[in-house]
């Protein structure tokens, strides 16, 4: 079997999804187990947590890289990470108190493994690092202990005490808790410690863990929220469309100013070719023998006066022409406006819900398009991809969210595998454009 280390150097050397997706079927075990119990049960709290984990491992490769395994490493980060996902849990349900129901716990399991369970991770990173890597190794993992002692550099005799060792560590910790540890506790660890993770979930944190490290513009979307990017490009369409106006009226008033002092002077022109031509009829009648060469001088610069004026005129024309050309293109990139939606568009946050999870179901792409995926084509093509195929089982009452036109959507979905999620859709409307966005909750 290749080892973490050497997984993690050539992932950090080529970016290789498949390097990353091994060390993800390895050890996603091992971090959901652990994050589902630090948040009492929640399994799509403890998908946040096991994505958080492995987004921090492919960041981190190239350093992590020179460790023989990544078991402990993977293990402390969960506990980590799921101790800070409890605290903003506590905070946000203080916050949302009045419209967030609590999360479903998971069926109680043995009354001994129930007193361990809420302990165990605590107890766990009271323990030195490789007396915590033994026991992780042995129970979590259920090595034997030939492959303990090769992670650990020893002999497998040596590896047996060790884990021995750090087994009644173990147990002096718990029984400072308050729980009195029997020789069952190795089984008991063996039983329940690691419990299989979602059969989707490997996939997810793959794609999601390779995307984010790889995408340095993350940390501009987590400074600027999507609506402020919204609300800038808004601003920058206005700036424009008032710009090309003012310069429009601009060229329309010096292009009429132009007209009018050309139309007055070939009105003059032609006054004055006419004068000229009735004189020189006159005379021609009075049989004069041949125009002074002055009067004909005149009569043709006359007549190229009118001609360079009718060219002027004609370009002119053309100017209005390219006026009408630039006024059709702003008013083709204006922004949509709400009539532009289709008729059965819907009106209520619960509608457009039911709405997404059906469109996103059946991968109507062309649909969707009447609607705001927060962050962008990435995020509507991992969405697309999540939720293909599922079905509404229930939509709940939607309750105001943290602003105007804000709302939380209670919502159970069952996928393909008949596996279900319930959670609460996040969604807004734009008041200008009346489009529902989709902010959250998947």
């Amino acid at each position: 079997m290749t080892p973490d280390s050497q997984l993690l150097d050539t992932f950090a050397r080529t970016r290789s999804e498949g390097d990353f997706a091994e060390l993800v079927r390895r050890h996603v075990n091992l971090v959901y187990s652990a994050a589902v119990r630090q948040v009492n049960g929640d399994a799509h709290l403890a998908e946040d947590v096991a994505q958080t984990v492995f987004i921090d491992l492919a960041r981190k490769a190239k350093t992590l890289a020179g460790r023989e395994s990544v078991t402990g490493w993977l293990y402390t980060s969960a506990h980590f990470a799921a101790a800070k996902v409890v605290r903003g849990e506590a905070r946000r349900r203080q916050r949302e108190e009045r419209f967030m129901s609590e999360p479903i716990q998971e069926n109680a399991p043995a009354a001994e493994w129930d007193t361990l369970r809420p302990l165990l991770d605590e107890a766990m990173h009271d323990l030195k690092e490789p007396d915590r890597e033994a026991v992780l190794l042995r129970y979590f993992e259920n090595r034997p202990f030939a492959e303990v002692g090769a992670r650990l550099g020893l002999n497998e005799n040596a590896a047996r005490m060790r884990v021995e060792r750090a087994l009644e560590k173990l147990r002096a910790v718990l029984a400072k808790r308050g729980v009195t540890a029997t020789a069952g506790l190795a089984a008991a660890l063996s039983a329940n410690a690691v419990q299989m993770a979602p059969a989707r979930l490997a996939t997810a944190l793959t794609a999601g863990s390779v995307a984010t490290a790889g995408t340095s513009t993350m940390v501009l979307l987590k400074i600027m929220t999507a609506t402020q990017i919204k609300l800038g490009l808004g601003a920058m369409v206005v700036a424009g469309a008032t710009t090309a106006l003012v310069l429009q009226h601009q060229t329309q008033t010096r292009l009429r100013d132009e007209n009018e002092s050309l139309t007055r002077e070939i009105a003059q022109l032609k006054t004055d070719y006419a004068g000229w031509s009735n004189r020189l009829s006159a005379s021609v009648a009075a049989a004069s023998p041949a125009p002074r060469n002055n009067q004909l001088d005149e009569l043709l610069r006359l007549r190229g006066q009118v001609a360079v004026l009718s060219q002027q005129k004609a370009a002119l024309e053309r100017g209005r022409a390219d006026t009408s050309q630039v006024q059709a293109r702003l008013r083709a990139t204006a922004p949509v406006a709400a009539s532009s939606l289709p008729d059965d568009y819907p009106k209520t946050a619960d509608g457009a819900a039911k709405s997404m999870f059906e469109m996103l179901g059946r991968g109507d792409m062309d649909s969707l398009t009447n609607f705001d995926i927060e962050g962008g084509p990435e995020a509507l093509g991992n969405i697309t991809n999540y939720l293909h195929g599922v079905q509404i089982v229930s939509l709940g009452q939607p309750t105001n969210s943290f602003g105007p036109n804000l709302w939380f959507v209670p919502y159970t979905i069952q996928f393909p595998d008949g596996t279900q999620k319930t959670f609460r859709l996040h969604v807004g409307q734009d008041p200008a454009s009346q489009r529902w966005i989709l902010k959250g909750g998947i």
